[in-house]
Parts: C-alpha cells; sequence; structure tokens
C-alpha cells in the first residue's frame, strides 16, 4: 500500500452524519485501484448498504472488479455515491444508487425491492454495512433520541435490510454484517454504537445458523478496527480525527481498501465455502476474542 498510509491526517471536522469524502483530507483509499481481480463473483449480484464511500465503497468497487453487477444503497451523500457509480461501471459491470433512510422500515422494503429488479430479480451478496455513531462522553446525558436514532440505523436497518433481502436470495447466497472492534473491546465515548455492534454479532451468529441449515445461506461478518472514513470526522472533534488510529497496534488508521479483501473473501464461495457464523478483523494488530 502507498506510503501515504503512515501519514497523519491533519484536524478536521465535519458538522453532519453521514460524513461527506469529498471535504476530507487526505481522500480515504477506497477505489480498490491496485486490486488484481480473478474473477471470483462472476455473474453474481450484489447490495452493498453504506455503498457511497468510505469500506462500502471499496466493497462494493472490489466487487464489481471481481465481475459482481452491484447496488449501493445510501442515505443522501449524492456525489460520494456518484463517484462509486463511476467506478462500478468503469469496471464494466451495472450499477444503481438507491438514496433513502435506511432506518426507515418502509424505505428499506421498498428500496429492496427496487435493487432486485435492477438486478434481474436475484441478490447472491448482501452486504449490511450503514452506520451511524455519536460521541457522548457521559452516560447519563446520552439523549434518548439518539440512543433509539443509532440503533434503528445501525441494528433495526440490518433486520429489515436483510428480511426482504431474502425472499430475493437463492441457495449458495451470502450475507456480510458491518460490526466493530467495539464490540469486543468497547468504547467509553460511543456506547450506544458499541452495544449495536455486539448486537450484530450476535445477530450474525444467531442468523448463520439458521439459514445455513434452512437455506444454505451463509451469514458472517467484519469487524473493522479505526479506518479512515467519512464517519471519523463526522463523529470526532478535531484533535481526535488528528490522532485517529494511532492507538491500534499499527499506530495508524486503516484504509477502506484494506478492508475490502476480508469482504470478498467471505463473499466468494470459491474462498469461503466453509465459513459460516464468523468474523474477520482488519483492526491494525489489536488481539481480540472470537
Amino acid at each position: 500500500m502507498p506510503d501515504e498510509q503512515n501519514t497523519p491526517q491533519p484536524k478536521q471536522r465535519q458538522d453532519r452524519q453521514p460524513g461527506i469524502e469529498s471535504e476530507m483530507t487526505p481522500q480515504p483509499q477506497d477505489r480498490m485501484e491496485n486490486w488484481r481481480a480473478s474473477g471470483k463473483l462472476t455473474g453474481k449480484t450484489a447490495v452493498v448498504t453504506g455503498g457511497d464511500s468510505g469500506i462500502g465503497r471499496a466493497v462494493a468497487i472490489g466487487f464489481a472488479k471481481e465481475g459482481a453487477d452491484v447496488v449501493i444503497l445510501y442515505k443522501d451523500e449524492h456525489e460520494d455515491a456518484a463517484e462509486t457509480r463511476r467506478h462500478i461501471e468503469a469496471a464494466g459491470r451495472r450499477c444503481a444508487a438507491i438514496a433513502g433512510d435506511i432506518g426507515d422500515r418502509d424505505f428499506v422494503h421498498r428500496a429492496v425491492d427496487e435493487a432486485a429488479q435492477a438486478l434481474g430479480g436475484r441478490i447472491d451478496i448482501l452486504v449490511n454495512n450503514a452506520a451511524e455513531q455519536h460521541i457522548s462522553k457521559d452516560f447519563a446525558e446520552i439523549p434518548e433520541d439518539q440512543v433509539e436514532r443509532t440503533f434503528r440505523t445501525n441494528i433495526l436497518g440490518m433486520f429489515w435490510v436483510t428480511r426482504a433481502a431474502l425472499k430475493h436470495m437463492p441457495a449458495g447466497g451470502a450475507i456480510i454484517n458491518t460490526t466493530s472492534i467495539t464490540a469486543y473491546k468497547g468504547s467509553p465515548g460511543l456506547i450506544d454504537y458499541a452495544s449495536t455492534k455486539g448486537a450484530i454479532l450476535a445477530f450474525t451468529r444467531s442468523l448463520s445458523q439458521q439459514l445455513y441449515q434452512s437455506r444454505q445461506i451463509r451469514v458472517n461478518a467484519v469487524a473493522p478496527g479505526p479506518i479512515w472514513t467519512p464517519l471519523i470526522p463526522a463523529s470526532f472533534d478535531e484533535e481526535s480525527t488528528a490522532k485517529h488510529g494511532e492507538s491500534s497496534g499499527m499506530g495508524r488508521a486503516g484504509q477502506p481498501d484494506e478492508c475490502a479483501p476480508s469482504y470478498i473473501f467471505l463473499a466468494a464461495e470459491s474462498d469461503s465455502s466453509y465459513i459460516n457464523g464468523q468474523v474477520l478483523h482488519p483492526n491494525g494488530g489489536t488481539v481480540v476474542n472470537g
């Protein structure tokens, strides 16, 4: 990977969630420019939530380079989504981008049906990646509406997307959920967010047992550590953003392109056909349980 990964990011802050990638300095490495594809997903179709930027963008582009047609779901970052779509189409694959709030159950059902139609009626791979987080240093002061919003986006939305997608998923399909290192280590400033990520871990392990037995659909997860994505300047203050990733074993933030191969591996039946209910940990060298 390029040497600039080891250069600290400058102080910066965005006042909206989700963040905007085009406003970040430096830009995240999330276009899979150095990926050497081998056709692992040729003929497959995929839906990626939060696919406009960051990890979701890298995954969507990586899938396309491996031969999959992709639909991305995103909230309202239209410029970022257009950039992702441009790269997917440049890889020679079809792409649709659907905007809306994943915390809205009615939107989710409409969007997933629209995605399936755009993909020819079949969803082979589902990546549940969309999330939000908010810093709260005092647990007693966490706003109740923030807690409800975080759970609605991060775990309830995942329930709803998965349920809507299942009617379009054939045997042999794959579901990959984005959890987090915070599910294992906790986070004193992100208690509601970390709680949702712990729920995603249990959701993954439980659903994997049911869906493989009944439908031969594998369910796994990825638990990234500190990754340089728009969620960081949208969540933390300028000082914390500039130090993001310093506490990792490698002493730096990771790049989305360093996470995407985990998702490609779990999506490709040729590589991971004997893996179900498991979690991969691209986290910069932190040892966690499970």
